[in-house]
């Protein structure tokens, strides 16, 4: 018994001893499964000869993967950068005689035109995806936001000239009634929503301490 030491790095040995395929989930997600689940108004019993419903959500969830917002809005003609209204520069305006577009800056925010008419989930019931069942503890949701490459800039002048906004993959977080925003967090390279020190952000990120 003695002769018989375990490696320090044990589960390294093991990841290596691999032999044939396996049905495990090996890609590492801080996102709950249902979170990409699709809302369908379909029945749970169906009748024979109709598609189960099962099938459905699945064939939508596929659908909904391979969309992707920023090819659709460039589709249109429409460049995401200039989506958010920038300060105005009164020495540098573009005139009429340029032929340059837009002649006048865009200074109406995107809430304006916000439509919740055709919304399949309340606010509410986007966050509440992120609870697993069994589990007291709700994680992010998936979701894409208009935000700022430069993190430091953005935080102090959103408006800046020299911020450029791409849509970004983050983790919704919270949500506030009041002034009917989301929280969210910029995932990292591997597509996790973690903090400082590397840990899942859950319940919104508050700590026991508040």
């Amino acid at each position: 018994v003695t002769t018989f030491k375990v490696p320090e790095d044990f589960e390294s040995v093991l990841d290596k001893q691999v032999i044939g395929p396996t049905t495990e989930n090996l890609i590492k997600s801080d996102f709950p499964v249902q979170s990409f689940k699709p809302k369908v108004q379909i029945a749970f019993q169906r009748l024979p000869g109709q598609c189960p419903r099962k099938i459905e959500v699945e064939r939508r969830r596929r659908q909904y993967l391979t969309l992707d917002i920023a090819q659709l809005l460039a589709s249109k003609g429409i460049d995401s950068n200039q989506l958010m209204p920038r300060h105005h520069n009164p020495d540098n305006m573009p005139t009429i005689e340029k032929k340059q577009d837009p002649v006048f800056p865009i200074y109406l925010p995107l809430k304006i035109f916000d439509n919740y008419d055709y919304d399949c989930r309340t606010p509410e019931e986007w966050i509440s995806l992120g609870l697993e069942p069994g589990s007291h503890d709700r994680k992010p949701v998936p979701g894409k936001a208009l935000l700022p490459t430069d993190d430091v800039l953005g935080h102090e002048d959103p408006k800046s000239q020299k911020l450029i906004y791409k849509w970004i993959d983050v983790g919704v977080l919270d949500y506030d009634k009041k002034t009917e925003l989301y929280l969210v967090h910029k995932t990292d390279k591997n597509g996790l929503v973690r903090d400082k020190e590397g840990r899942p952000i859950l319940n919104g990120g508050i700590t026991p301490e508040g």
